[in-house]
């Protein structure tokens, strides 16, 4: 007969917040940094007449939907689970992730076009107040990326939120070069120049991210769990026989489970009873991976045939 165990207590767990909700504070704070500095570059590359800013400011009024998008999807993961939904809404997280890769993807490719336009039609940029606007925003998300640093490393949510103001920090230094070039050079190219850069910059990272959140969405191994070395440490325990149906996938960032059939001998789980053999399980994932919600359900051998049986 099979014994189900649950270690790790997802309800524990969801009561706490996803990996995102620690840094909500902080997130707000980056918000509003954000959309002070859109509408001061908004301002700025319009009297000015610089593309490369008013890119950075179209960059930066997606972040500002970003970060509230984050905020968003912090407060919905924090609501408790239902009967309906026994997760809770934690996977709000990675949904507001991947609206975050979309609206990169988007922003990046505007820019791009928009860049190719000036090639085509040269405009005459005012060089030194984009310098100065420009500096604004390199300060400002600067000051976003010290408040986000810890963060991105726990959240997918949070590192969405990173890296779109990093591309912005990367856009606001490229606005400053190629502002300083026209100012000592007249060399109005420098301007489109720099906005191909910032349309360059978002790509790459929004496409490694993209992957991640797909990953996530598609309940596939968590990165750092290799699955064959998880097998091998389970057979590993005295009376095991076998495993099978064993699945681990992450519900939201810092939230990985795991679920398995182990297969124990009769002799050993009749020696050491059900409990035991659950604790050594779970203590075997414990130390070597960073499993904390696993669900084993233990079984005599010749079960997995019965269950083969039932399900034809």
């Amino acid at each position: 007969m099979g014994a189900g165990h649950d270690h790790g207590h997802t309800h524990d767990a969801l009561a706490t917040g996803t990996a995102a909700a620690a840094y909500r504070g902080r997130l707000r704070v980056a918000l509003s940094i954000t959309l002070t500095v859109m509408v001061v570059e908004i301002v700025g590359g319009v009297v000015a007449d610089s593309l490369a800013l008013i890119a950075d400011a179209a960059h930066m009024a997606t972040d500002a939907l970003g970060l509230g998008m984050a905020l968003l999807a912090i407060h919905f993961s924090s609501l408790p689970p239902s009967e309906k939904r026994t997760f809770g809404y934690a996977r709000a997280e990675i949904l507001a992730a991947l609206a975050n890769c979309l609206l990169l993807l988007g922003v990046g490719g505007y820019v791009l076009y928009e860049a190719i336009q000036r090639f085509v039609t040269p405009a005459e940029t005012h060089g030194g107040l984009t310098v100065v606007f420009g500096v604004i925003g390199l300060v400002a998300n600067m000051i976003s990326l010290s408040l986000l640093m810890r963060g991105q490393k726990d959240s997918l949510n949070v590192r969405g939120a990173f890296l779109e103001v990093a591309a912005d920090a990367l856009g606001s230094l490229a606005v400053i070069i190629a502002a300083t070039v026209i100012m000592t050079t007249g060399w109005q190219t420098a301007d489109p120049i720099a906005s191909i850069l910032i349309g360059l910059m978002i790509v790459p990272r929004t496409w490694k991210l993209f992957q991640e959140t797909l990953d996530v969405l598609l309940e596939a191994a968590p990165k750092d769990v290799d699955m064959a070395e998880v097998r091998a440490h389970i057979l590993a325990l005295p009376g095991v026989e076998d495993v099978h149906d064993l699945h681990a996938w992450t519900i939201t960032s810092g939230m990985p489970v795991l679920s398995a059939h182990v297969v124990v001998s009769s002799d050993v789980l009749s020696a050491i009873g059900h409990e035991k053999m659950l604790h050594e399980l779970q203590g075997c994932l414990g130390v070597h991976f960073d499993v904390g919600h696993c669900t084993f359900q233990l079984e005599p051998s010749g079960h997995a045939q019965h269950e083969t049986k039932l399900c034809h």
